[in-house]
Protein backbone atom coordinates (compact mmCIF):
# COMPACT_ATOMS: atom_id res chain seq x y z
CA UNK A 1 0.00 0.00 0.00
CA UNK A 2 3.02 2.17 1.17
CA UNK A 3 4.54 1.51 -2.25
CA UNK A 4 1.64 1.75 -4.22
CA UNK A 5 0.93 5.69 -2.72
CA UNK A 6 3.90 6.74 -3.38
CA UNK A 7 3.36 5.66 -7.07
CA UNK A 8 0.76 7.95 -7.20
CA UNK A 9 -1.95 4.83 -7.08
CA UNK A 10 -4.70 6.86 -5.65
CA UNK A 11 -7.57 4.64 -6.03
CA UNK A 12 -8.27 1.69 -3.79
CA UNK A 13 -10.94 -0.86 -3.28
CA UNK A 14 -12.67 -2.96 0.25
CA UNK A 15 -15.09 -4.90 0.95
CA UNK A 16 -16.27 -6.64 3.80
CA UNK A 17 -18.90 -9.68 3.46
CA UNK A 18 -17.03 -12.93 2.94
CA UNK A 19 -14.40 -11.72 1.79
CA UNK A 20 -13.58 -9.75 4.85
CA UNK A 21 -9.97 -11.88 5.33
CA UNK A 22 -8.84 -11.26 1.67
CA UNK A 23 -8.82 -7.85 2.52
CA UNK A 24 -6.73 -7.82 5.77
CA UNK A 25 -3.68 -7.10 4.26
CA UNK A 26 -5.04 -3.97 2.21
CA UNK A 27 -6.86 -2.73 5.64
CA UNK A 28 -3.75 -2.86 8.06
CA UNK A 29 -1.80 -1.15 5.03
CA UNK A 30 -4.34 1.81 4.96
CA UNK A 31 -4.18 1.70 8.75
CA UNK A 32 -0.42 2.33 8.62
CA UNK A 33 -0.46 4.85 5.57
CA UNK A 34 -2.68 6.84 7.24
CA UNK A 35 -0.48 6.34 10.31
CA UNK A 36 2.62 7.31 9.17
CA UNK A 37 1.70 10.28 6.76
CA UNK A 38 -1.99 11.93 7.82
CA UNK A 39 -2.32 13.95 4.72
CA UNK A 40 -2.80 10.66 2.64
CA UNK A 41 -6.15 9.88 3.44
CA UNK A 42 -7.12 13.26 1.48
CA UNK A 43 -5.14 12.09 -1.18
CA UNK A 44 -6.78 8.66 -1.80
CA UNK A 45 -10.09 7.74 -3.08
CA UNK A 46 -11.47 4.54 -0.99
CA UNK A 47 -14.01 3.17 -1.92
CA UNK A 48 -15.83 0.02 -0.67
CA UNK A 49 -18.66 -2.26 -1.15
CA UNK A 50 -21.40 -3.22 1.01
CA UNK A 51 -23.73 -6.41 -0.18
CA UNK A 52 -26.77 -5.76 1.92
CA UNK A 53 -29.68 -4.27 0.15
CA UNK A 54 -31.78 -3.25 2.40
CA UNK A 55 -31.72 0.81 3.28
CA UNK A 56 -31.87 0.61 6.49
CA UNK A 57 -29.12 -1.96 7.12
CA UNK A 58 -26.80 -1.68 4.49
CA UNK A 59 -24.42 1.54 6.05
CA UNK A 60 -23.81 -1.32 8.52
CA UNK A 61 -20.85 -3.03 6.67
CA UNK A 62 -19.35 0.65 5.62
CA UNK A 63 -19.25 1.60 9.19
CA UNK A 64 -17.80 -2.07 9.51
CA UNK A 65 -15.04 -1.02 7.48
CA UNK A 66 -14.55 2.24 8.74
CA UNK A 67 -14.25 1.02 12.20
CA UNK A 68 -11.37 -1.19 11.52
CA UNK A 69 -9.65 1.09 9.91
CA UNK A 70 -7.63 3.66 12.15
CA UNK A 71 -7.55 7.09 10.47
CA UNK A 72 -10.53 6.19 7.37
CA UNK A 73 -12.86 8.09 9.01
CA UNK A 74 -15.06 7.95 6.17
CA UNK A 75 -15.78 6.04 3.01
CA UNK A 76 -15.17 8.28 -0.47
CA UNK A 77 -17.14 5.83 -2.93
CA UNK A 78 -20.01 3.88 -1.42
CA UNK A 79 -21.02 0.83 -3.73
CA UNK A 80 -23.53 -1.80 -4.14
CA UNK A 81 -22.13 -5.39 -4.32
CA UNK A 82 -23.14 -7.99 -6.93
CA UNK A 83 -26.12 -5.98 -8.57
CA UNK A 84 -28.08 -9.38 -10.44
CA UNK A 85 -30.76 -7.64 -12.15
CA UNK A 86 -32.34 -4.14 -13.58
CA UNK A 87 -34.98 -4.40 -11.28
CA UNK A 88 -32.39 -4.73 -8.27
CA UNK A 89 -29.99 -1.96 -9.30
CA UNK A 90 -32.64 0.83 -8.37
CA UNK A 91 -33.05 -0.67 -5.19
CA UNK A 92 -29.57 -0.81 -4.46
CA UNK A 93 -29.49 3.11 -6.08
CA UNK A 94 -31.81 4.03 -3.48
CA UNK A 95 -30.26 2.01 -0.76
CA UNK A 96 -26.60 4.07 -1.67
CA UNK A 97 -28.32 7.12 -1.55
CA UNK A 98 -30.33 6.71 1.70
CA UNK A 99 -26.84 5.87 3.37
CA UNK A 100 -24.87 8.69 2.20
CA UNK A 101 -27.44 11.00 3.09
CA UNK A 102 -28.19 9.75 6.80
CA UNK A 103 -25.14 8.65 8.07
CA UNK A 104 -22.94 11.16 6.58
CA UNK A 105 -19.72 8.25 5.18
CA UNK A 106 -18.65 11.91 3.38
CA UNK A 107 -19.08 9.67 -0.27
CA UNK A 108 -19.10 11.77 -2.85
CA UNK A 109 -19.40 9.13 -5.41
CA UNK A 110 -21.47 6.01 -5.78
CA UNK A 111 -20.69 2.68 -7.25
CA UNK A 112 -21.62 -0.90 -7.84
CA UNK A 113 -20.44 -3.76 -9.31
CA UNK A 114 -23.01 -6.00 -11.69
CA UNK A 115 -23.33 -9.71 -12.12
CA UNK A 116 -25.89 -8.46 -14.71
CA UNK A 117 -24.54 -7.01 -18.15
CA UNK A 118 -28.15 -5.18 -19.54
CA UNK A 119 -28.22 -3.66 -15.36
CA UNK A 120 -24.71 -2.61 -15.96
CA UNK A 121 -25.07 -1.03 -19.33
CA UNK A 122 -28.68 0.36 -18.43
CA UNK A 123 -27.08 2.25 -15.07
CA UNK A 124 -24.09 3.14 -17.99
CA UNK A 125 -26.28 4.95 -20.22
CA UNK A 126 -28.45 6.50 -17.78
CA UNK A 127 -26.22 7.74 -15.70
CA UNK A 128 -27.01 6.72 -12.71
CA UNK A 129 -23.84 5.58 -10.99
CA UNK A 130 -19.77 7.25 -10.60
CA UNK A 131 -18.19 3.92 -11.05
CA UNK A 132 -19.21 0.52 -12.58
CA UNK A 133 -17.35 -2.54 -11.69
CA UNK A 134 -17.99 -5.22 -14.45
CA UNK A 135 -16.32 -8.67 -15.13
CA UNK A 136 -14.21 -9.27 -18.17
CA UNK A 137 -11.89 -11.86 -19.12
CA UNK A 138 -10.85 -14.18 -21.19
CA UNK A 139 -13.42 -17.32 -20.01
CA UNK A 140 -15.85 -14.05 -19.85
CA UNK A 141 -15.77 -11.81 -22.96
CA UNK A 142 -19.42 -11.00 -23.55
CA UNK A 143 -18.87 -7.21 -22.50
CA UNK A 144 -17.17 -6.59 -25.50
CA UNK A 145 -20.39 -7.35 -27.29
CA UNK A 146 -22.71 -6.44 -24.27
CA UNK A 147 -21.66 -3.46 -22.87
CA UNK A 148 -19.00 -1.26 -25.00
CA UNK A 149 -20.35 -0.92 -28.19
CA UNK A 150 -23.58 0.25 -26.58
CA UNK A 151 -22.05 2.45 -24.35
CA UNK A 152 -22.49 6.47 -24.75
CA UNK A 153 -20.15 7.83 -25.61
CA UNK A 154 -20.49 10.87 -23.51
CA UNK A 155 -21.20 8.56 -20.34
CA UNK A 156 -19.89 10.04 -17.31
CA UNK A 157 -19.94 7.16 -15.00
CA UNK A 158 -16.28 5.24 -15.15
CA UNK A 159 -16.08 1.72 -16.15
CA UNK A 160 -13.66 -0.44 -13.84
CA UNK A 161 -12.86 -4.23 -14.62
CA UNK A 162 -13.04 -6.65 -11.37
CA UNK A 163 -11.69 -10.73 -12.03
CA UNK A 164 -9.15 -10.06 -14.65
CA UNK A 165 -7.33 -12.77 -13.69
CA UNK A 166 -9.82 -15.15 -13.13
CA UNK A 167 -9.43 -17.32 -15.70
CA UNK A 168 -5.37 -17.17 -16.09
CA UNK A 169 -4.06 -20.75 -17.44
CA UNK A 170 -1.15 -22.44 -14.88
CA UNK A 171 1.89 -23.74 -16.53
CA UNK A 172 0.27 -27.14 -15.60
CA UNK A 173 -2.50 -26.42 -17.93
CA UNK A 174 -0.56 -24.99 -19.98
CA UNK A 175 1.61 -28.26 -20.23
CA UNK A 176 -1.27 -30.84 -20.57
CA UNK A 177 -2.59 -28.48 -23.52
CA UNK A 178 0.42 -30.13 -25.17
CA UNK A 179 0.80 -26.90 -27.62
CA UNK A 180 4.21 -26.14 -29.85
CA UNK A 181 6.54 -24.18 -29.48
CA UNK A 182 4.86 -21.58 -31.24
CA UNK A 183 2.33 -20.97 -28.11
CA UNK A 184 2.99 -18.82 -25.20
CA UNK A 185 2.10 -18.71 -21.75
CA UNK A 186 0.46 -15.45 -21.09
CA UNK A 187 1.91 -13.29 -17.25
CA UNK A 188 -0.76 -12.52 -14.70
CA UNK A 189 0.01 -8.84 -16.11
CA UNK A 190 -0.93 -9.99 -19.30
CA UNK A 191 -4.72 -10.37 -18.21
CA UNK A 192 -4.79 -6.69 -16.81
CA UNK A 193 -3.51 -5.77 -20.42
CA UNK A 194 -6.16 -8.03 -21.95
CA UNK A 195 -8.90 -6.13 -20.20
CA UNK A 196 -7.84 -2.54 -20.98
CA UNK A 197 -6.98 -3.12 -24.46
CA UNK A 198 -11.15 -2.69 -24.67
CA UNK A 199 -11.57 0.66 -26.04
CA UNK A 200 -13.93 2.17 -23.06
CA UNK A 201 -12.32 0.16 -20.27
CA UNK A 202 -11.38 2.82 -17.46
CA UNK A 203 -9.26 0.96 -15.29
CA UNK A 204 -9.20 -1.96 -13.38
CA UNK A 205 -8.49 -3.85 -10.06
CA UNK A 206 -5.55 -5.77 -9.44
CA UNK A 207 -4.39 -7.47 -6.14
CA UNK A 208 -0.24 -7.23 -6.22
CA UNK A 209 0.64 -8.59 -2.85
CA UNK A 210 4.38 -6.91 -2.84
CA UNK A 211 6.10 -4.30 -4.40
CA UNK A 212 8.07 -6.15 -6.45
CA UNK A 213 4.43 -6.95 -8.11
CA UNK A 214 3.54 -3.62 -8.09
CA UNK A 215 6.32 -2.92 -10.49
CA UNK A 216 5.88 -5.24 -13.01
CA UNK A 217 2.20 -4.07 -13.21
CA UNK A 218 3.35 -1.05 -13.69
CA UNK A 219 5.60 -2.20 -16.72
CA UNK A 220 2.83 -4.32 -17.97
CA UNK A 221 0.45 -1.00 -18.45
CA UNK A 222 3.34 0.90 -20.23
CA UNK A 223 3.96 -1.65 -22.73
CA UNK A 224 0.04 -0.56 -23.87
CA UNK A 225 -2.59 -2.37 -25.28
CA UNK A 226 -2.44 -5.67 -26.51
CA UNK A 227 -2.19 -6.49 -30.73
CA UNK A 228 -5.72 -8.37 -32.33
CA UNK A 229 -3.63 -11.57 -32.28
CA UNK A 230 -2.74 -11.42 -29.00
CA UNK A 231 -5.94 -10.78 -28.23
CA UNK A 232 -7.21 -13.69 -29.96
CA UNK A 233 -4.73 -16.13 -28.88
CA UNK A 234 -5.52 -15.71 -25.07
CA UNK A 235 -9.45 -15.96 -25.98
CA UNK A 236 -8.40 -19.00 -26.96
CA UNK A 237 -6.27 -20.25 -24.85
CA UNK A 238 -8.67 -20.19 -22.28
CA UNK A 239 -11.20 -21.54 -24.18
CA UNK A 240 -8.95 -24.51 -24.52
CA UNK A 241 -8.84 -24.83 -20.62
CA UNK A 242 -12.34 -23.74 -19.80
CA UNK A 243 -14.42 -24.29 -22.54
CA UNK A 244 -17.94 -24.86 -20.30
CA UNK A 245 -17.45 -20.78 -20.08
CA UNK A 246 -17.70 -19.79 -23.22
Amino acid sequence: VLAAYVMGINFLFLTSDLHWPLYQGLRDGLAELFRSRPSARDEVVVAVVSYLDQPLFNYLQFNEVIDSVPGLERVDVLMAGAVPSEANLYSRFNSLHGARSARHFGGQALGASFHHRPAALLSINANLLDVHFIRYNTSHPGAVTDIFPYARPDRTGLIFNFKSTMSQVTPEQFRKLGLDGRSWLPKTTDYYRFALTVPGMDGVLCSPQSPEQLNGIVEALNAGPLSAEEEAYMRWLSSSVNPQYF
